[in-house]
């Protein structure tokens, strides 16, 4: 568990109502920033992001509301994907990103990763400038996401 002032990020089921919820919210603001829709590609399990090859976690505030998630899920022995990152309109700007992004490379080292990636869409510029800022260096396409635009790499252990 982070907490940071008024937030709290911890871990959370990520099969829980809670987490799709937060989740909806992340795809239906992606959705209509750029028209993504889900595909089978797309990592849609809620196993994905639970132990022992994942986790997730939520944003809450000193009542409790969740508002923001990430979550990560290891590729192999050594990789892990961040995926879902998302944090309400009302938190932005305030740094949480920043703590949110530290707090999901912690859980992949925590799974045993060394190397991090993500992805995403060039629409999404306020998430392109935080990878840059936090030391994640663009490298070419590493997945088959129709949606990405972007893919970023990052020594866990550096």
């Amino acid at each position: 568990m982070t907490v940071d002032g008024d937030y709290v990020i911890e871990p959370a089921d990520g099969a829980s109502d809670e987490a799709i919820t937060l989740i909806q919210a992340y795809l239906a603001e992606i959705n209509a920033g750029f028209g993504h829709q889900p595909d089978e590609r797309d990592p849609n399990h809620p196993e994905d992001f639970n132990p022992p090859t994942g986790r997730f976690l939520v944003v809450r505030d000193s009542d409790g509301r969740a508002l923001g998630c990430c979550a990560v899920r290891l590729l192999d022995a050594d990789t892990a994907e961040v995926k879902r990152m998302w944090l309400a309109p009302e938190i932005r700007g305030r740094g949480m990103g920043r703590r949110l992004l530290a707090a999901i490379e912690q859980a992949a080292r925590d799974l045993g990763a060394r190397q991090g990636k993500l992805d995403t869409n060039e629409s999404l510029t306020a998430a392109v400038s935080l990878y840059q800022r936090c030391g994640w260096a663009q490298v070419p396409r590493y997945n088959d996401n129709l949606h990405a635009t972007h893919w970023f790499t990052k020594d866990l252990l550096g």
